[in-house]
């Protein structure tokens, strides 16, 4: 279980902007999860999804009752840096350096583009998914959806399940295939659906945005992340520094941050 999860899609409330809702659309959580949705599959017409990609992926959507209790129950991260790093980043090195020696040549186009070593990529990858083998196992718009309804973090969740539709529109991935963290996160590196849409990219060039499967498309999509958010090129990630600040932005804990720019130095260090 990747221990990101709910601190990146919490620091996600913060960044959204609530605007006026179409008259339409219903109010978290009054009246049934069913008529609920009914109305949000207006409001998505309205927004320019198709009727096709909503019917299939929004049909037999139940209320997860579940995911709604993970989310009303989160505990406050505690764990020091020492105590998060230690568990995290020794048993995932020596994979990471092989990861670091079979994608070589994928990383060094990447960082030929977006600046990004690396290093800090395959430890992110490294702590989100143990490099993919922990994607999660919940059904994304459903967990979106239940999220959406309960009010809590409605607003937030509602533009979160928009861009998971959005995802399945443009052909990225099928709906049955989008599965993650139950908060809704999904791919080798976790995206939240709206950073899968500003930030996927196909780096391997088939017409796919694919961070399910496609290792390069991860890869570069993580890179190109970082680098929108200022990522400065040859330079230090120690913190303090700009580049710490960017690593900050992929996941809001200090020590999180800490422990991925310590990896990612004990990756660049490995013989």
């Amino acid at each position: 279980m990747n221990p990101g999860f709910s601190i990146k899609a919490f620091a996600l409330s913060a960044l959204l902007t609530i605007s006026a809702a179409p008259a339409f659309a219903a109010a978290c959580g009054t009246g049934t999860f069913e008529a609920w949705l009914d109305d949000f599959k207006k409001e998505a017409v309205s927004k320019g999804v198709s009727q096709t990609v909503i019917a299939s992926s929004l049909a037999g959507v139940t209320l997860d009752k579940a995911v709604i209790a993970r989310d009303q129950n989160q505990k406050v991260f505690s764990q020091t840096f020492e105590e998060f790093s230690g568990r995290m980043v020794p048993p995932r090195l020596a994979r990471g350096s092989n990861m670091l020696k079979q994608y070589g040549s994928v990383l060094g186009r990447i960082e030929q583009t977006y600046g990004v070593p690396g290093e800090i990529i395959v430890a992110i990858w490294g702590l989100e998914t143990d490099y993919g083998v922990n994607l999660g196992k919940f059904q994304t718009l459903r967990s979106l959806a239940s999220l959406a309804y309960d009010c809590r973090r409605s607003d937030l969740f509602k533009a979160e399940l928009m861009d998971a539709l959005r995802i399945v529109e443009r052909g990225d991935i099928p709906p049955q295939d989008l599965r993650g963290a139950w908060a809704g996160e999904i791919g080798q590196t976790q995206f939240m659906p709206s950073s899968y849409i500003k930030y996927a990219v196909d780096f391997d060039g088939n017409g796919r945005r694919d961070l399910l499967r496609s290792v390069p498309d991860v890869l570069a999509s993580t890179a190109n992340f970082l680098a929108s958010k200022g990522w400065q090129r040859g330079k230090e990630w120690e913190p303090g520094s700009a580049n710490f600040a960017v690593i900050k932005e992929w996941n809001k804990s200090e020590v999180y941050a800490k422990t991925i720019g310590h990896f990612a130095t004990q990756l660049a260090r490995a013989p």
